[in-house]
């Protein structure tokens, strides 16, 4: 049976996600990078489940995640766009996925970064965010998901690539074999890849090429 949760409080993140801050159903627990299916409390949409990434902590007094919302369908995400603190939403167990194995990089595309922001939030409480570092790829800048949290928490190690604007302090173009050799010194290490289809299978055949092992690399659709 899932859990009924009430939604605590929403910000704003960018032009299309948000951040929605809900209760925890006592004794709730799951590990930094997993996911669980969530759907809205309300009539025609409780079998509607969609999978979400936790983006808190696991001992967190709350869960989080952050939802991008797309409108050109009446789907599940522009109704969660429509939601006010108050409502409900239901969610089930969380589930397997991107854990974090140690130290590597961290590669994601517009909206598969989610899984990333609880390790590293994980590895920041630790002490831990060393050594790792994260590839992030969007469209525009207004899409860049917690930019200035990413900046802050991996400083030089954090390089967004935009590839339908040119802007001042973010690369150009896509994550191809040629981006991949520029910024990755080591390809022995983890590689840890989530985002559209496309983009995963692209990713992880530069890697291989490239020399990763491909036992390294772990995937998240």
């Amino acid at each position: 049976m899932p859990d009924r949760v009430k939604i605590l409080d929403i910000q704003e993140l960018t032009h299309d996600v948000k951040q929605f801050k809900v209760e925890k159903p006592s004794g709730y627990s799951f590990e930094p990078g997993q996911a669980c299916e969530v759907a809205i409390n309300k009539e025609g949409w409780i079998e509607e489940k969609r999978p979400f990434t936790f983006t808190c902590l696991p001992e967190d007094d709350h869960l989080e995640f952050v939802i991008k919302s797309y409108h050109d369908h009446d789907g599940v995400t522009k109704k969660i766009d429509s939601l006010k603190v108050g409502d409900e939403l239901l969610v089930d167990e969380s589930w397997g996925a991107i854990q974090y194995q140690g130290k590597g990089v961290f590669i994601a595309g517009g909206a598969g970064v989610t899984p990333f922001i609880a390790i590293f939030k994980s590895l920041k409480a630790q002490g831990k965010v060393d050594g790792n570092s994260l590839l992030f790829a969007n469209k525009t800048s207004k899409d860049v998901i917690l930019e200035d949290w990413f900046d802050k928490t991996l400083g030089e190690n954090f390089i967004s690539i935009l590839d339908q604007e040119e802007k001042e302090g973010h690369a150009h173009g896509r994550i191809d074999k040629e981006f991949l050799k520029k910024h990755v010194s080591d390809f022995k290490q983890e590689f840890y890849v989530c985002g559209p289809e496309p983009m995963i299978k692209a990713v992880s055949k530069a890697l291989e090429k490239l020399g990763a092992n491909p036992e390294g690399i772990v995937f998240e659709k």
